[in-house]
């Protein structure tokens, strides 16, 4: 049996499946833990003794192998009796934990901390976001205070604090610090010896537009460092100061040099074809890596695809575009203009190809069209996803297939109440990826997955598919996966946590992983609206802190924000020119904040139009197709919305 350990918290064993593994009594569970804080090393019995107790008694060699039996027993249930165990291995006279690292919380964030010191920011921003995610609590919270424990403790408490400054560092090297503002405020209190927390922290404040309290963070650090510890002068804090004082550039920095991609803009080979289909062929491969390495990997492909239509050779630029097939989960596109662009480059070139194109290339330019023009109500792109399957099924062509079918489930946005058939596509990208090793796109079916279990509140199904991609990201380093089920995750803490300062510090580190992934069309608003949807399932105003980016989502929520300020004319002035909720993943969601708005304020035709538009969902949970937040059950939604009607 697979197990997986966790200390980084109380211990908690789990099999593959999420069920719980019972191991026994605090000294079974201190054992275990000690043989996790040997990182894989054996551990004499003699030193085991020691450790289990201060005073041993005479029986406690005994007691000890007693433990490891049962310790066995609980973590291999299907192992035939008097055979070598392959989890607690015996070792001479001790035992040794043979449970691979990436399976041992601890072990899994001390690899990710040592392979993050030199990585990209991008990628660093993602993987310590995930990584501190881990963390329950106080390391091994449930035992007591012996000394290998306690200075366990203390080993993995100083390594937490790397991490959290080494992401913030990683955050504010992208340009995107604002959000980090809270966390780092709560961390420079709580370790005011740390002078590279206070220098996170002003560089924080800078990126927010707050430059007087950076300088004045700046000073009360240095202040605090000579008053407690005798510090007269910070090199690095003074640096600082005088780089916020000039506005230095690199204080809000373009992805640097180190950070952008290593793509082809020219090549060994002198062909234009190489050359440009060699540009999107490398996109693609980075693009899974995620960070800066996405937003570039798209400029790339854009780039490459405007360039070969230059050419006026369609083959060309359709095998120029046909080569960039990346998945595709979210519905608003991180830079509409240049989707835009390059579905009008797609459709002109099929026009160019005509009839005689190859079918395959040509369903790969109408999954393009289909994935790029997303987020809409427009037919045609709905008819380029459905062509594209057609084509792909009668070619028999898995690789085809998958595209067209991540096409058919963007497209399936265009209309409310398609959760069943996003379940659908789903179970096939899963099915035809084992059978055809695609893994990119095996991991977009159990994400799929994951948001339609949360839309339909199946939780223990969604957290099934979310441990299956997670473990297919880390095996094919795709670190873009974990920022999303992090955020289900935050979704899963917010349906069930009854403290909001818990939930909202958990959608703060969940925005922080956003704003290091490069999906901008995910990441803009979002934290904001996960505050929202937290008031309003606790009856509280909307959030009104000025700091707060609402993007594109401002003209759903401004009605609650003019309430918020007490302004009943304004508010009714910008709830009867509501736009239309797009079709992408927030639709539930706008609709579920356009009925709150209309409840607060007596608005019956606003109802009528909210209770319409959510009735095709009921049953579900409303933003739960996101699985990064929830306003509540769609029927709680419309039996409010019945009662303010007047009906039964």
């Amino acid at each position: 049996m697979e197990i997986l350990v966790k200390v980084l918290g109380p211990i908690e064993v789990t099999d593959a499946e999420g069920r719980p593994v019972l191991v026994g009594s605090q000294r079974r569970r201190e054992l275990l833990g000690r043989l996790v804080a040997a990182g894989g090393w054996a551990v004499p019995l003699p030193v085991l003794v020691d450790d289990l107790w201060e005073d041993p008694p005479p029986t406690a060699a005994g007691t000890v192998r007693t433990f490891v039996a049962e310790l066995r027993r609980a973590l291999e249930p299907d192992r035939l009796p008097r055979t070598r165990s392959h989890t607690i291995e015996t070792v001479g006279t001790g035992y040794a934990l043979r449970v691979p690292r990436a399976d041992v919380d601890a072990h899994r964030f001390e690899d990710t901390l040592r392979a993050m010191r030199d990585a990209l920011s991008g990628q660093a921003a993602g993987a310590l976001s995930e990584a501190l995610s881990w963390w329950r609590g106080e390391p091994y919270a449930d035992l007591g205070a012996s000394p290998w424990l306690t200075a366990e403790r203390v080993r993995l408490t100083e390594l937490h604090r790397q991490a959290v400054e080494l992401r913030a560092r990683a955050v504010l090297d992208l340009g995107r610090g604002a959000p980090l503002v809270p966390e780092l405020e709560a961390f420079a209190t709580a370790h005011p010896w740390r002078e590279h927390a206070w220098v996170l922290l002003a560089h924080a404040y800078y990126q927010a537009g707050r430059q007087v309290e950076a300088l004045a963070s700046l000073r009360d650090a240095r202040a605090r460092l000579l008053d407690r510890f005798g510090l007269e002068s910070v090199d690095s804090l003074d640096c600082l100061e005088r780089d916020i004082l000039r506005h230095a550039p690199h204080l809000t920095p373009a992805p640097r040099d180190e950070d952008r991609l290593r793509l082809l803009t020219r090549t060994e080979a002198t062909g234009t074809y190489t050359r440009l289909r060699s540009m999107s062929t490398v996109a693609r491969a980075a693009a899974v890596t995620g960070g800066s390495n996405l937003v570039l990997a798209q400029e790339q492909r854009a780039a490459a695809a405007a360039e070969a239509e230059r050419t006026e050779d369609p083959s060309l630029t359709a095998r120029v575009i046909a080569a960039y097939d990346v998945p595709t989960i979210w519905t608003r596109a991180d830079d509409p203009a240049r989707s835009k662009a390059l579905v009008a480059t797609t459709r002109r070139t099929l026009h160019r190809l005509g009839p005689e194109a190859p079918p395959a290339l040509r369903a790969r330019l109408l999954a393009t069209i289909g994935l790029e023009h997303r987020g809409t109500r427009d037919r045609w792109a709905a008819e380029a996803a459905t062509e594209a399957e057609q084509l792909a099924r009668e070619l028999h062509d898995p690789n085809v297939l998958v595209l067209a079918l991540n096409a058919r489930f963007v497209q399936s946005f265009q209309r409310p109440g398609r959760t069943g058939e996003r379940d659908v596509i789903a179970r096939e990208l899963i099915d035809l990826s084992r059978r055809h090793d695609l893994p990119m796109f095996e991991i977009l079916g159990h994400l799929i997955k994951t948001q339609v279990c949360a839309a339909r509140g199946d939780t223990e199904t969604a957290q099934r598919h979310v441990v299956a991609a997670e473990r297919l990201a880390t095996v094919h380093e795709t670190p873009l996966v974990h920022v999303l089920t992090t955020a289900f995750r935050t979704m899963q803490l917010a349906e069930r946590s009854n403290d909001p300062a818990e939930v909202v510090h958990a959608y703060r580190t969940m925005a922080t992983g956003l704003a290091g992934a490069g999906m901008p069309g995910v990441e803009a608003g979002m934290f904001p609206l996960a505050l929202l949807s937290l008031r309003m399932r606790h009856q509280r105003p909307a959030p009104t802190d000025p700091a707060l980016d609402w993007g594109p989502y401002r003209p759903w929520v401004q009605p609650l924000l003019d309430l918020a300020h007490g302004n009943l004319a304004a508010a009714r002035q910008a709830a009867a020119i509501l736009p239309t909720p797009p079709a992408d993943h927030l639709y539930d969601s706008l609709w579920a904040v356009n009925a709150h708005t209309a409840i607060l304020l007596h608005d019956e035709s606003l109802a009528t139009q909210a209770h319409d538009a959510l009735s095709p969902l009921r049953g579900e949970i409303a933003g739960g197709t996101t699985a990064m937040i929830t306003f509540g059950p769609v029927n709680d939604i419309l039996a409010t919305l019945d009662q303010h009607l007047g009906r039964r």
